[in-house]
């Protein structure tokens, strides 16, 4: 392994990064690469002599794009977004399919929860918790709510520093606080600038800095030939539901207020979710949201394969529902025939079951719980004799 944060490793990187490389065995780890970026160019010279696969693995942080100068490892590296820590990775079977290619494969009726399922209350605890590995690891409450309020102290004020020297940290603050209030929302513009106080310009360069450091996302709206009047505004999430707390103060139920926050907070940590499933994807469907002008029908989160396969998601924070949650995706499996492949109602109960033809109610923890089969096995083991 390399750290090229290391100032002996570093030195020796850039001093003559091919002998540095040419002389370690492989795979060979390079951290921090985006500190020294020539060692990208003796990773390039290294990989055109000997092409076989997996030589290299690069690390390095989300704002390595802008400090690298230039990237010409281009064709031959493969690029993984690295996002939070999930909880099939804490508590599921990592060996498992994604959850996206069981639904492709026509198995979502077999998808269940664990066999001690979740309520509203550890689901806001998971949301809560973060998924950010040093947050994990502290046994401690006060501890963990330390290092996310450092984390965006260094967000605002060193990390955007570090992409554009002209940003005003105070002011980026208060527009990550009102994405922060609107996430998992479709706010108009104006009014997230506005709450800021700052101008469109502005906001539009906070927002390229806080996608490139991982801190929000922005889903696109979905558009198709077989639907009109649809609004073109993306949905805006934060990355990591956690951050509500040093940004609103939500360190716990209490702190969610009213239901609209909650229902934001479900959404947010569902998306964050389902982000790691379809890394691991061989499905590999691409985010979006779909809204109608004047909000008739709206679906939270639809994901698209690259041929056009559709599954629709809507999310509810209840412990149960019924065919009328479900009213947006039946009007959206009407709209697209075949293209339809499944319609999931999240919700926060122990049970899943049809809501109609190829729509279910799932409890959010079956992201990452165990099949039916799986599910009946482990209950039989567990039965007394």
């Amino acid at each position: 392994m390399l750290s090229a944060d290391r100032p002996e490793q570093a030195a020796a990187l850039r001093s003559g990064p091919d002998a540095v490389l040419a002389g370690l065995p492989r795979p060979l780890l390079i951290d921090e690469w985006q500190l020294v970026p020539d060692v990208l160019g003796a990773v390039k010279r290294a990989v055109d002599e000997d092409a076989s696969p997996g030589q290299f693995l690069l690390t390095g942080s989300a704002r390595s794009d802008a400090l690298a100068q230039g990237w010409p490892a281009t064709g031959r590296v493969v690029r993984i977004s690295h996002w939070g820590i999930s909880r099939r990775e804490l508590t599921g079977d990592v060996s498992k399919r994604s959850f996206f290619d069981r639904i492709y494969d026509g198995e979502i009726g077999l998808l269940r929860a664990p066999n001690q399922p979740p309520d509203v209350r550890d689901y806001i605890a998971f949301a809560l918790a973060s998924g950010f590995p040093q947050v994990i690891r502290s046994a401690s409450p006060l501890a963990r709510r330390h290092w996310l309020r450092s984390y965006v102290e260094q967000l605002v004020a060193r990390d955007a520093a570090l992409i554009d020297e002209g940003r005003d940290p105070s002011r980026l603050r208060r527009y990550l606080q009102a994405l922060a209030a609107n996430t998992a929302g479709v706010p108009e513009h104006k009014t997230l600038f506005d709450a800021a106080g700052i101008t469109r310009t502005t906001a539009l360069a906070y927002d390229g800095v806080l996608e490139l450091v991982m801190a929000t996302e922005q889903v696109p709206a979905w558009t198709s030939n077989r639907l009109s009047r649809i609004a073109h505004a993306p949905k805006r999430y934060l990355v990591d539901g956690a951050l509500l707390g040093p940004l609103l103060g939500v360190d716990d139920l209490a702190g969610l207020g009213d239901g609209d926050l909650l229902g934001r907070l479900l959404d947010t940590f569902i998306l964050s979710q389902l982000r790691v499933e379809r890394e691991v994807s061989e499905s590999a469907p691409q985010f979006f949201h779909l809204r109608q002008e004047g909000g008739r029908h709206e679906v939270d989160l639809l994901a698209e394969s690259p041929d056009g396969r559709v599954i629709a998601i809507e999310i509810k924070a209840a412990a149960a529902v019924d065919a009328s949650d479900a009213r947006h995706l039946s009007w959206l499996r009407e709209k697209l025939g075949d293209a339809f492949v499944a319609g999931v109602v999240f919700h926060t109960g122990p049970l899943a079951y049809p809501l109609g033809d190829r729509i279910h109610a799932l409890p959010i923890a079956a992201i990452w719980g165990p099949s039916a089969s799986q599910y009946e096995f482990s209950q039989s083991a567990l039965a007394p004799a």
